[in-house]
């Protein structure tokens, strides 16, 4: 009598054994972890939330910036220049940008960190800074900053709220700024001469004159690098992929006119929190009616 065939399809051959026993430790892995709140998912939402979370920027009552007060650096819209290609319109400010891998696998921020500028003027976690006291002239009790003074721009980060600090350094070949390949603008946990910073008037011909006066908060000003005396700059023509998408490079180099002035891509802004909502700037007042204006709406007979 012939032998019978005693296999069909639904017999298990080979190491099936293993691999169901594979699957369920991989199972039970994955359910402690997620328990645990170790999962890449969770840690990356726990990143964004903290990253994101709204803040509330400082009113300002003299109309001076203070030391302690919370603000986001914005570089005010201005038309294009002699850039080619795409140009980023619109007010930015100033931001924290992780590196874009390095954040998909932890929930920290890694340091060095880098800076970008966004089109948005929403005080949140990523672009809210606090002014602080150079560390060699913390003994000072006058809590107005004054132009020429040097200071500090730190900004809390990662779930420890560990406090970074705006810093920059002379370029070299191994660091330099992603596009432009100008002096890099970075954050970091280290306390240096390389996080100081110092306020210029705008006008050239008045700064000797408001040399040691305050400064004032929501006004165009210029931003000095206290170590290499380059400005910061806000690189709208120039794009890099961050964490959040495409977003505009920031970098510490001083652009000049035919005059001898920086040009706009140097101008910045201090700016405060809205007294009549805090969760709003002083950019989403209605600026007030000029003379001209006045004059006219007066002619047609509207009520200012």
């Amino acid at each position: 009598m012939a032998a019978q065939n005693l296999y069909g399809p639904g017999v298990r051959m080979g190491n099936w054994n293993e691999d169901v026993y594979l699957e369920e430790e991989r199972m039970r892995d994955f359910l402690d972890k997620r328990e645990k709140g170790e999962l890449l998912i969770q840690r990356n939402r726990r990143l964004k939330k903290n990253i994101l979370r709204p803040m509330e920027l400082s009113v300002t009552e003299d109309g001076f910036a203070h030391y302690g007060d919370k603000v986001i650096l914005v570089n005010p819209d201005h038309p294009r220049g002699e850039e080619a290609g795409l140009f980023q319109e619109g007010d930015l400010s100033l931001c924290m940008s992780p590196d874009e891998v390095k954040a998909q696998i932890s929930d920290e921020l890694e340091v060095p960190c880098g800076v970008s500028a966004v089109r948005t003027t929403t005080p949140t976690g990523r672009n809210t800074f606090t002014i602080l006291r150079d560390s060699t002239n913390s003994d000072a009790v006058d809590p107005v900053l004054r132009y020429g003074q040097s200071f500090c721009l730190g900004i809390p980060a990662g779930l420890e709220c560990k406090t970074l600090y705006l810093s920059s350094d002379h370029r070299s070949l191994l660091k330099s700024s992603k596009k432009s390949w100008l002096q890099e603008v970075i954050l970091t946990d280290e306390v240096s001469h390389l996080n100081c910073w110092q306020v210029t008037f705008l006008d050239p011909q008045l700064r000797l004159e408001y040399e040691g006066f305050p400064v004032k908060a929501n006004e165009k000003l210029v931003i000095y690098h206290r170590h290499t005396n380059r400005a910061l700059a806000a690189h709208r023509h120039l794009f890099l992929r961050t964490y959040f998408g495409k977003e505009v490079e920031v970098a510490a180099h001083t652009h000049l006119d035919s005059h001898r002035v920086e040009k706009p891509k140097n101008h910045w802004m201090l700016v405060t929190g809205n007294p009549r909502n805090r969760s709003t700037t002083m950019l989403d007042l209605p600026k007030p009616p000029s003379d001209d204006t006045r004059a006219v709406e007066q002619v047609m007979g509207i009520n200012t």
